[in-house]
């Protein structure tokens, strides 16, 4: 497994950061580092002073992208987890990296399971006019046309979108 970057993209809800958990522990178990670059994580340091608007969600997804990058040029498995909610910002944070060392996983839920599952009450906050421009039901995610893995997290358990993504690496 050489150095690379696996970009989990979709909705608050969908299961990124779950996934992105289980896949580096399924990564370190095989010898190989990796790290993982969470959304929420990344907006309390690297990103702190970045709001919502759209030039600075594109500001958020380029700053990660570049710290994965450098992750992956040192070696290590990069695993992304945030929203990333345009097409652009995800082509470009791909374009910085050689061929084959992206790759681009929706992780893939309906908007409805991921207003049920609302583990941070974004969805609930929405709803009440608590919260403006939240990704997917008042500000645009533009899902992936042609990601390179697409996980229905509906449909498929942690450890089953694991498996599928570690064939992929």
């Amino acid at each position: 497994m050489t150095g690379q970057v696996v970009w989990l993209t979709g909705l608050s809800g969908a299961g990124k950061s779950t996934i992105a958990r289980a896949l580096e522990q399924a990564v370190r178990v095989r010898g190989h580092g990796v790290y993982v670059l969470d959304g929420d994580a990344m907006r309390t340091g690297l990103c702190a002073g970045l709001g919502f608007s759209a030039s600075d969600r594109s500001e958020n997804v380029r700053r990660v992208g570049e710290v994965a990058r450098i992750l992956a040029e040192a070696g290590l498995v990069a695993i992304c987890a945030l929203i990333s909610p345009t097409a652009a910002d995800r082509a470009r944070v791909r374009a910085r990296l050689p061929p084959g060392r992206f790759l681009e996983i929706y992780i893939n839920a309906p908007l409805a399971v991921c207003e049920q599952r609302d583990p941070k009450g974004l969805y609930a906050r929405a709803s009440r006019g608590d919260l403006q421009q939240l990704t997917g039901v008042s500000a645009p995610y533009e899902a992936p046309v042609a990601p390179d893995l697409e996980l229905r997290t509906d449909r498929c358990s942690p450890a089953a979108c694991v498996a599928a993504i570690l064939d992929r690496l």
